[in-house]
């Protein structure tokens, strides 16, 4: 079989990236001008086998995950992203749903922020990247499939274990993550995913039913936490939540005090993480 247009286009946009603006290092000697195939199965979090056999017809439609995660790492504008979509097979998330594009400025921070870590949600707090020192700190996400994605899925669900939480903390977090989903709900009423979430939370968690049916309201702020991290021990960390104009999306941030034992141990798990990550 010869390859597809969708193969023939990845193949073309992969050729393009080059390692640096993907925040890789070019490492020698290179056949390719852009990025390797492992390398953009590396930034997607599928594997290189998948996207050889994308790239030479021997895989047909992909998922919109799939699509998604290869607009991401392939840096491609709103308008190639949907053309990416329709190559695949399938209509690009339309205006009314929950944005999960990152805009190029979002992807060339997260780029810059190599030694911090970094994570982007969009409005419904599922998360769509997250760079290593994040998933060494808070644990690896590549496994993570559907609701697992989702921060108030994985809070009421009792899927985040690594956040030092009192009982204060964790209801005034609780009632922000709700307030939060009821705006977006708001927004975004002919988004079926997003439908689909807040119907399994409410069958699932009994907390979240209870304060979304009193209409709890509640806002984020900044905030130092405690993590409990397997291999380094407690840190505590300043926890920052950006707000990305014009995209609906959250960027997550957390920060040590320089001088500091919390900075020395954030730099050990991150060097420590990405030796896992990589290994």
């Amino acid at each position: 079989m010869g390859t597809t247009e969708f193969g023939q286009a990845v193949h073309r946009w992969r050729d393009r990236v080059s390692p640096e603006a993907a925040g890789l290092s070019a490492g020698g000697q290179r056949r390719v001008p852009g990025l390797r195939r492992e390398e953009l199965a590396q930034l997607a979090g599928i594997s290189a086998d998948y996207v050889t056999r994308l790239e030479q017809g021997r895989a047909t439609n992909p998922s919109a995950q799939v699509i998604e995660a290869l607009a991401r790492a392939l840096r491609l504008s709103a308008a190639e992203r949907a053309h990416l979509f329709r190559l695949g097979g399938l209509q690009p998330p339309r205006p009314e749903c929950v944005p999960s594009h990152l805009t190029p400025s979002v992807q060339r921070l997260l780029d810059r922020l190599t030694g911090t870590p970094v994570a982007v949600f969009d409005a419904a707090w599922t998360l769509l990247v997250a760079n290593p020192p994040y998933a060494a700190l808070m644990g690896d996400p590549a496994g993570w499939n559907g609701h697992e994605r989702n921060g108030v899925w994985r809070n009421f669900l009792g899927l985040n274990d690594r956040a030092r939480l009192t009982p204060e903390s964790r209801h005034a977090l609780q009632a922000a993550l709700v307030a939060d989903l009821r705006a977006v709900t708001a927004r975004y009423p002919a988004d079926q995913r997003l439908k689909r979430l807040v119907a399994d939370l409410r069958a699932h968690s009994d907390r979240f039913t209870e304060l979304w049916e009193t209409g709890v309201t509640g806002h984020h702020e900044a905030a130092r936490k405690t993590i409990d991290h397997p291999r380094v021990g407690a840190v505590t960390l300043d926890c920052d939540v950006l707000s990305v104009a014009g995209s609906d999306l959250r960027i997550m941030v957390y920060t040590a005090e320089p001088g500091t034992e919390d900075a020395e141990r954030l730099e050990l798990l991150t060097v420590l993480g990405t030796q896992s990550l990589v290994g």
